[in-house]
């Protein structure tokens, strides 16, 4: 049959070149907001902010171009949030890795997620691992991820008797934070498009009117300290525990994260046969992002944006992508964004995470206790790697307790052999 629609095919996707290009560009202005709200998490990790903003850009417009010509299809890849958490939060500052020895963590962790995307692998641990921990997962990052925007906007602090405390509700800083949320729950509910991107500029222009923007130094930018960040992965100690133990479960949520991400895009889209190289380019372009200067790339949630605006092919994916690579002339004004404005957009991205939670069968205690224990351990212990070993150690161990052995598959008793090594080796 001969193809129609040229290289993307639209006629077979029944799509035109204007809604595919409508489609990427809704996209575009729906996710833009990750270029600062991620650079200014690998910024925490030791990454030259400035740095971290062209990783950004460059890792994100790769990653499109990858999915646009290798997959044809409209799946948006930008560095993950969550994921980008465990890498400063978890891998730098609580494993004590360097972030170049993190980022070499990233570029490992993504040649072994590109082996598994081709082979069948990847169905088999999909197969093999149980739904209620996959939801848990997504649920914990979402906890984590209201947990840091509350932390940034000084909602929640350090208490004098307690870990956590309110903050200072009478600080201007606390404010304008809590007026920034107000409108971003708004601008949310209205479904206005980009609204994560008008509520940033929202509440940096409620902060510079209230003479609290962070001192910068000016709006200038040279590319030149880009040098310092694109392919600065290091595998330096690579020999030690930590190192590993961070690829395995860097390793382990890609894969996990992704496969259902791809799955459900891709079946959204109405063309699930593109799933296997959908993973593929996912995989890959996790894989350049290291190399970029930046924590992995993943199929972003909101991808379903732009294929409910109509996007079908790769044309969608190709338009984020070009968008992403011309907003590098906004640079120069991005270190100027507050985390007043930034933590209301982490609080909403992880409310929308933890809704997950209704998908959850809490029935059976032998599934519900490994979910519980995702769900708070990797908020309270701060570190996702953490919590996730703690569910995958406890729910065979629950299983066959309860003689219900039969329900693990071997594969799902070697990662959670795996995981209680990892933890061994860990403290010893």
């Amino acid at each position: 049959m001969k193809k129609s629609g040229g290289f993307f095919q639209l006629t077979e996707h029944e799509t035109t070149f204007k809604r595919e290009m409508t489609a990427g560009t809704i996209g575009f202005f729906t996710i833009v907001y990750i270029v600062a709200v991620n650079s200014l998490i690998l910024s925490e990790a030791g990454i030259p902010f400035e740095g971290a903003v062209a990783a950004t850009i460059l890792a994100s417009f790769v990653g499109c171009m990858i999915m646009a010509f290798w997959a044809n299809a409209p799946i948006l890849l930008v560095p993950g949030m969550g994921i980008n958490a465990m890498f400063t939060y978890t891998f730098v500052q609580t494993m004590e890795l360097s972030w170049q020895e993190a980022l070499g963590v990233v570029v490992i962790s993504g040649i072994i997620f590109t082996l598994v995307s081709v082979t069948k692998l990847a169905g088999m641990l999909n197969a093999s691992i149980p739904d209620v921990l996959k939801e848990a997962i997504s649920v914990g990052l979402g906890f984590f991820l209201m947990l840091i925007g509350l932390e940034k906007g000084g909602l929640v602090v350090r208490g004098d008797h307690s870990i956590l405390a309110l903050g200072d509700l009478s600080e201007p800083t606390v404010l304008i934070t809590i007026l920034t949320l107000i409108v971003t729950i708004f601008i949310f509910l209205k479904g206005i498009q980009g609204g994560f991107l008008w509520s940033i500029l929202f509440g940096t222009l409620v902060t510079w009117m209230s003479g609290l923007l962070p001192e910068t130094g000016g709006t200038s930018f040279n590319f030149s300290t880009y040098k310092d960040v694109f392919g600065a992965f290091s595998f330096a100690d690579w020999l030690s525990v930590p190192f590993w133990a961070a690829v395995f479960s860097l390793t382990m949520v890609l894969v996990f994260e992704n496969i259902g991400l791809v799955h459900g895009h891709t079946g959204l889209a109405g063309r699930p046969g593109k799933f296997k190289r959908a993973l593929q380019a996912n995989a890959i372009s996790a894989f350049t992002a290291g190399i970029f200067g930046t924590s992995p790339t993943v199929a972003t949630v909101e991808s379903s944006a732009a294929i409910a605006a109509g996007g079908r092919t790769g044309l969608t994916t190709l338009t984020t992508g070009v968008l992403f690579l011309l907003s590098i002339f906004a640079i120069p004004y991005m270190k100027l964004i507050p985390d007043m404005a930034i933590a209301p957009v982490l609080i909403i991205i992880g409310s929308l995470m933890v809704q997950n939670i209704r998908h959850l069968d809490l029935t059976d205690l032998t599934e519900a206790l490994p979910a519980i224990f995702i769900i708070v351990m990797i908020p309270f212990t701060y570190s996702i790697a953490d919590g996730i070993a703690i569910g995958f150690i406890l729910y065979p161990t629950l299983k066959l307790f309860a003689g219900k052995g039969r329900e693990l598959s071997k594969l799902l008793l070697i990662i959670s052999l795996l995981f209680f090594i990892n933890f061994i080796l860990q403290y010893l």
